[in-house]
């Protein structure tokens, strides 16, 4: 049974090879004499076409402006510090003489005593009464319209023959008119004993006052 079973199976396998061959053939003829072609024209009709547009690609964006670069100043170092070397002061050694002695001042001897007098010394003084040297007559006239009074103090020089050389108002009336007439009666009608000075006559000086008064 053995060798029956496999001479079966032997014969199934060939018809199976025949036929596998003879449909290859039959395709093989069918694709030769145009069946091929109807076959793929039918299948291009059931084919959609579709028309696949490429996309775009999007625009790109302007990339945003890069920000400013803020400019730092330059570091700058400080200067390197200095740093001044002081000399060390100069000792100078200066010989000091021995101290000298002391100067005594000496007092300068007295003024010699003025010589005495060889003769007498005397002021000028006056010859008779002052007060008459100026009188009511002697009053300015203006003046004595006008009841003007006052007082004129004078000094005269005098001279070694006891005349008055010159006469000087030293406080004045408040009038000029009452101070001129003191001086010009006073030129005219003093006399004086002249100075003396070891003897001798000099030039000496006298001081006095008039009072010019209206009479009542």
């Amino acid at each position: 049974m053995a060798y029956a079973d496999q001479d079966g199976m032997s014969t199934n396998r060939l018809v199976s090879v025949i036929i596998v061959i003879l449909l290859h053939a039959f395709l093989g003829y069918a694709l030769v004499t145009g069946l091929a072609y109807d076959a793929v024209a039918t299948l291009k009709e059931k084919m959609t076409v579709v028309d696949v547009k490429e996309e775009e690609p999007p625009e790109e964006e302007e990339p945003p402006p890069e920000p400013e670069k803020q400019i730092e100043p330059p570091v700058v170092s400080p200067p390197p510090l200095v740093q001044t070397v002081t000399p060390p002061p100069t000792i100078r050694t200066v010989a000091t003489p021995p101290p000298s002695a002391p100067i005594v001042p000496t007092a300068a001897p007295p003024a010699p005593p003025p010589p005495a007098p060889a003769g007498p010394t005397a002021d000028a003084k006056p010859r008779g009464n002052p007060g008459n040297w100026a009188n009511t007559n002697d009053y300015p006239s203006r003046a004595l319209q006008q009841e003007r009074e006052g007082t004129t103090g004078f000094r005269v020089t005098i001279g070694v023959d006891g005349r008055v050389v010159d006469c000087v108002v030293t406080q004045s009336s408040g009038h000029d008119d009452l101070d001129a007439a003191t001086c010009s009666n006073v030129k005219r009608r003093a006399r004086f004993e002249p100075a003396v000075r070891n003897g001798e006559k000099v030039q000496g000086s006298y001081s006095n006052r008039v009072r010019w008064q209206i009479p009542k």
